[in-house]
């Protein structure tokens, strides 16, 4: 009887273990109404069991909301470089069809990268002229969104000296500054924001409309040394990696970026180069970061609002 009350403790003991084991980890869930995910409780892979890890190598649990297969998977937390969608580097984009190209715009300037209907989303650029350029260095150092009638924006803080544990992003919503400790969102669930690490780096959604990945990063002094920029002891140009996943662009979608996105687009960058430049620099130039002035831009809020009435 003793032995049998002890190996039954035991498998007791395994089995609660196991359930610990199970149960482990965070759940998921999808709030776009027409996603089949929608509000299913679903569990992170063991693989990535939490959505935002502490580790800032580690995967992030991700649901791909607008895919047939309504399944958690495995997902690198900062923004994919060479993916389609992105905007990194000086700045290095990659249009809907995966051709890379640069745009080079102006320092202190403010440039369309998408305009839709029911979207519009500029960039502030950064940047420095050496002594005989004849243009500018320049960075992403913030992004404004605009959708129904309200405002978002996200910056990278200006830094002398780069130090990751110092939390270089600056957000704010319809005119106020915010402060994002894990997550927001807005009262209206337009917008939500989630740190994929516990600084610096970022996803912003928009439900059914578009989803962000935004890191934040110096000029390190071996890019410095690369291209020879000649980066100023007191300034590190902190600027954003970002990677766009859109859902639903219309076909006359405008922008540095967005107008890949047109089903019939033909990139002129040109094939072979090393650095192929796409210029666009009058046609989507804008006066501020909220701004939707350039002229070809087609964001019209009133139309959106009219039709969710």
């Amino acid at each position: 009887m003793i032995k049998n009350k002890g190996f039954s403790f035991f498998t007791l003991l395994l089995l609660f273990l196991g359930c610990l084991l199970v149960v482990h980890g965070d759940t998921i869930t999808c709030y776009t109404r027409k996603s089949p995910c929608f509000l299913k409780q679903l569990k992170c892979p063991r693989e990535c069991p939490s959505k935002q890890p502490t580790n800032s190598y580690a995967k992030v649990c991700h649901l791909n909301c607008n895919s047939p297969i309504c399944k958690p998977e495995c997902k690198n937390k900062k923004p994919n470089c060479n993916g389609p969608g992105a905007a990194c580097l000086d700045p290095r984009f990659i249009g809907a069809d995966g051709t890379v190209f640069y745009f080079h715009g102006k320092s202190n300037d403010h440039f369309t990268l998408v305009s839709d209907p029911n979207l519009h989303i500029n960039a502030r650029f950064i940047g420095l002229r050496p002594v005989g350029r004849r243009r500018d260095f320049t960075w992403i150092q913030a992004l404004g969104v605009l959708f129904d009638a309200h405002t978002f924006s996200v910056e990278a803080t200006k830094a002398r000296k780069w130090d990751q544990e110092t939390d270089h992003l600056k957000f704010s919503y319809d005119g106020q500054e915010l402060t994002v400790p894990s997550a927001w969102e807005s009262p209206e669930n337009k917008i939500k924001v989630e740190r994929t690490s516990e600084k610096n780096s970022v996803v912003i959604s928009l439900p059914e409309v578009a989803e962000i990945s935004i890191n934040v990063v110096p000029v390190t002094e071996e890019d410095d040394r690369i291209h020879n920029y000649r980066i100023p002891s007191d300034d590190c140009f902190a600027h954003l990696e970002v990677q766009f996943r859109f859902y639903g662009l219309s076909g006359n979608v405008e922008g540095v970026l967005g107008r890949t996105y047109q089903p019939d687009f033909v990139n002129p960058a040109k094939l072979g180069v090393a650095m192929p430049v796409v210029g666009g620099e009058d046609e989507y130039r804008t006066s501020s970061l909220l701004a939707t002035d350039c002229s070809r831009c087609v964001f019209s809020p009133g139309s959106v609002l009219v039709e969710s009435v």
